[in-house]
C-alpha cells in the first residue's frame, strides 16, 4: 500500500536529489533535503484537507485531481512561479531569468540580491498573515494553550491581523529597508519595501477570497444536495451514496487548485528564505509537492485522517517564523540552513506533541476500561 501510493514520489525523491549533488554538490544536496522537508511541513495539513474534500468526488475528478493537479503544482506553482517572481522584482524577462540562473550564476545572484528585499516584504507579508489569521481564530484543539487562548480572544477584533500585519510593514519599511542593499536611495528603498509588502497584503486577500467563493459554491451544492436526500427519504425512495461530478465537481476542483495555489506561496516565499537558486527551489518544492499529493491518496485510500492533531499547528508557527526571517533578511543575512532548521524543529516538536497527546489519550481511556471492569467484577461478587 505504502509503496504503491509513495513510489513516485520516492523515485522523484532519488532522482531529484542525485540531480542536487550534481547540480550543487553536497551543498545543494543539503538545501534541497531541507526545501523537500519545508514543503512537506507547510503543505501537510493542505493533505489533510484535499483528502477530505477529494474522498466527496467520483473517480474521473479524483483522477483528474491527481494527474492535472500534480501538473499545476509541481511544474506551475513550484517551477514557473519562482521564475516570475525573480523576474518581477528584477524587472527582466522569465526566460532572460532562466538562461541567468543556469549560465551567469554570479550576475543572476546580483540581481536576486538587488530584488531580495521586495522578494522579502512581499513573501513576509503573505506569510504573517497566514500566521496571524490562525492564531487568531478560536480552536478547538490548541496547542500552545498559554499564548493561543489569550491570542482567541484578541481574534475577536474585527481586521485584527490585517492592522498589525500592516503595522509591521511599516515599522520594517522605516528600520530594516533604510539600509537593504539595493542601488536606490534610503526614500526609495523604503518604498520598494512598502509597496512590495502592500502587494504581498493584496495576494493573501484575492487568494483567500477566490477559495471562500469556491468554499461557498461547495456549501450551497452540499445543501441542496442534503434537501433532495431528504425528499427522497419523505418519498420512500432510497438514497445510497453518490460521490459528487458535473458542476459540483468542477467547483470542488477549483477549489483545490486554490486551495493548493494558496499553500505553493507559503512554500515558494518561504523557499527565497533558504536559497535564491531556482534550480533547486524547483528541485526542493517539486519533491515536496510529489509527496504531498501521495499523501493526499494515501488518506483518501485509507479513508481516515491523521490523528497528529498539532502538526497544523507546528506547521503554522513554522510560517510564522518564516515571515519573521524573511523581514530580517531585508536587512541581515541569515544562513539557509538555521532557517530551514526553524521550521523542521517546530515540526518536529509538533508531532511529539500530538505522539505524547495520542499516548496520554490511550493510558487514560485504560484506565477507565480497567476501572469499569473492576466495578463489573465486584457488582457480580455481591
Amino acid at each position: 500500500m505504502v509503496l504503491k501510493t509513495f513510489g513516485w514520489s520516492f523515485a522523484v525523491t532519488a532522482l531529484g536529489l542525485v540531480a542536487a549533488v550534481l547540480y550543487g554538490g553536497w551543498t545543494g544536496f543539503g538545501v534541497v533535503a531541507i526545501l523537500s522537508v519545508l514543503e512537506i511541513s507547510l503543505s501537510f495539513d493542505n493533505a489533510v484537507v484535499n483528502a477530505g474534500i477529494l474522498k466527496k468526488m467520483n473517480a474521473f475528478w479524483q483522477k483528474i485531481f491527481l494527474t492535472i493537479g500534480v501538473l499545476i503544482a509541481v511544474f506551475g506553482m513550484r517551477l514557473v512561479f519562482p521564475v516570475v517572481i525573480v523576474a518581477i522584482s528584477a524587472k527582466i524577462g522569465p526566460i532572460e531569468a532562466v538562461d541567468l540562473a543556469l549560465s551567469d550564476k554570479n550576475q543572476y545572484k546580483e540581481l536576486v540580491t538587488d530584488a531580495h528585499p521586495a522578494i522579502a516584504a512581499f513573501g513576509g507579508m503573505f506569510l504573517l498573515m497566514i500566521f496571524l489569521d490562525f492564531i487568531f481564530e478560536d480552536r478547538d484543539i490548541k496547542w500552545l494553550a498559554w499564548l493561543e487562548r489569550p491570542l482567541a480572544k484578541l481574534g475577536k477584533v474585527d481586521m485584527l491581523s490585517a492592522c498589525i500585519a500592516l503595522i509591521v510593514l511599516l515599522i520594517t519599511s522605516m528600520t530594516l529597508a533604510t539600509e537593504a542593499h539595493l542601488h536606490s536611495g534610503p526614500a526609495d528603498k523604503a518604498q520598494t519595501v512598502l509597496i512590495s509588502g502592500v502587494a504581498g497584503l493584496i495576494t493573501y486577500m484575492v487568494v483567500g477570497g477566490l477559495s471562500g467563493y469556491f468554499e461557498n459554491k461547495l456549501e450551497e451544492e452540499e445543501e441542496r444536495e442534503h434537501e433532495e436526500e431528504e425528499q427522497a427519504k419523505a418519498k420512500g425512495k432510497e438514497v445510497s451514496a453518490v460521490k459528487l461530478a458535473g458542476q459540483a465537481a468542477f467547483f470542488m476542483f477549483l477549489y483545490l487548485e486554490v486551495l493548493d495555489a494558496s499553500f505553493s506561496f507559503d512554500g515558494v516565499i518561504g523557499a527565497f528564505a533558504i536559497t535564491n537558486d531556482i534550480v533547486l527551489m524547483a528541485l526542493g518544492l517539486g519533491i515536496g509537492a510529489m509527496y504531498v499529493r501521495s499523501l493526499t491518496v494515501y488518506l483518501v485510500r485509507q479513508g481516515t485522517l491523521d490523528d497528529y492533531v498539532y502538526l497544523e499547528h507546528g506547521a503554522h508557527y513554522a510560517i510564522g517564523a518564516l515571515a519573521v526571517i524573511l523581514l530580517v533578511t531585508i536587512k541581515y543575512e541569515i544562513h539557509e540552513v538555521i532557517t530551514g532548521l526553524v521550521g523542521v524543529a517546530l515540526i518536529g516538536w509538533s508531532f511529539w506533541s500530538s505522539v505524547r497527546r495520542n499516548r496520554a489519550l490511550a493510558a487514560a481511556e485504560g484506565k477507565a476500561d480497567t476501572s469499569d471492569d473492576n466495578k463489573a467484577e465486584v457488582q457480580s461478587g455481591v
